[in-house]
């Protein structure tokens, strides 16, 4: 599956924290270009991108190796949410309902 998310940290804030949060749930790094990463394991492999994107934004691309809604996805999920949190520690999230 494919999914994105932006923000306003830069690229290689944004790889920092998932260099720091995909090996807690059991993934490993493998050499990637300077402004990607790839994470595989047990759950299977994810690839992100970051690159700016119009002016103060940067935009974050996941890839994973998995169909459907996976707990790789929702990892991937949850590493958007960090990122969202780092960007703006203030915001408090609520359900949407």
């Amino acid at each position: 599956m494919r999914h994105f998310h932006r923000t306003h940290l830069r690229p290689e804030e944004a790889l920092a924290i998932a260099d720091e949060f995909f090996p807690t749930i059991g993934l490993s790094a493998r050499a990637a270009p300077e402004s990607t990463r790839t994470f595989s394991g047990e759950l299977g492999s994810v690839t992100l991108e970051a690159w700016p994107e119009g002016g103060h934004y940067t935009f974050i691309e996941a890839v994973t190796d998995q169909v459907g809604e996976s707990r790789l996805d929702r990892n991937v999920k949850r590493y958007f949410v960090r990122v969202h949190r780092v960007a703006d520690p203030r915001h408090q999230l609520t359900a949407a309902y």
